[in-house]
């Protein structure tokens, strides 16, 4: 995975936002009978704390799916 480092710049207001998308689809995966990887929570946690932007969230787990 090549992701790049970036100091997180944003609010909290966008934390919390990104922090509910991410338990809405982590819920529904687990409605549909799968689990979230370790790997792939480890990326929603870097994407919520600003860390990486959604298009790097979604391109690592693609790659981390072999996708």
């Amino acid at each position: 995975m090549n992701v790049i480092l970036r100091e997180a710049r944003i609010t909290d207001e966008e934390r919390a936002r990104r922090k509910a998308a991410i338990d809405y689809a982590r819920g529904s995966v687990r409605l549909e009978g799968f689990v979230v990887s370790p790997e792939v929570e480890e990326l929603n946690l870097r994407y919520i704390n600003g860390e990486i932007t959604r298009a790097e969230l979604t391109a690592s787990v693609l790659s981390h799916h072999n996708l």
